[in-house]
């Protein structure tokens, strides 16, 4: 991957984590195991599912 697209999706993740971030419950981010739990359960019902849809698309676009 190239550098370029490696800035990008940095950049991308940063907005997706303040926005994450905002909707998070802050009483759970205070130690290590809080924020894993956080972060497994956005990734898991927000980015997966978006991710797993955009890739089934290209492939039903590619037939």
């Amino acid at each position: 991957m190239s550098q370029e697209k490696q800035e990008r999706i940095k950049a991308c993740l940063q907005e997706l984590a303040t926005l994450l971030y905002s909707e998070a419950d802050k009483s759970q981010l205070i130690d290590l195991e809080g924020i894993e739990k956080t972060v497994r359960s956005q990734i898991l019902e927000l980015v997966s599912p978006e991710i797993a849809l955009f890739l089934l698309k290209k492939k039903q676009e590619q037939k």
